[in-house]
């Protein structure tokens, strides 16, 4: 768990993600990856801020690679949002927060 994030599985993402009933903002990391350490209190203080909007996870493409392979991530990070199980919007590489909240509107 990275900062108040939690780390979604491949076992958890179903339940956590696509069974949602709020907006999820999945960051794809990986712990050798230096532009997702860079991301990583971006997504803090978006998730600090969510209060029931919204929620924020991380996957690790290394711990969880069905799900990384099923959405297709070649690199990180890799920002999806998912609205009722569907991928709503996608950022790939180093983003501010700005850009993060532009993927929840």
């Amino acid at each position: 768990m990275a900062g108040n994030i939690p780390m979604v599985t491949d076992e958890s993402f179903e339940a956590e993600v696509l069974q949602s009933s709020i907006p999820v903002l999945v960051d794809f990391t990986a712990t050798w990856c230096g532009p997702c350490k860079a991301l990583a209190p971006v997504l803090d203080a978006i998730s600090n801020e969510a209060a029931g909007k919204y929620k924020v996870v991380k996957v690790d493409i290394d711990e969880a690679p069905d799900t990384a392979a099923k959405f297709k991530i070649r690199g990180v990070p890799t920002c999806l949002v998912f609205e009722l199980g569907q991928v709503k919007a996608q950022h790939v590489g180093l983003t501010n927060k700005e850009g993060l909240l532009k993927l929840l509107a």
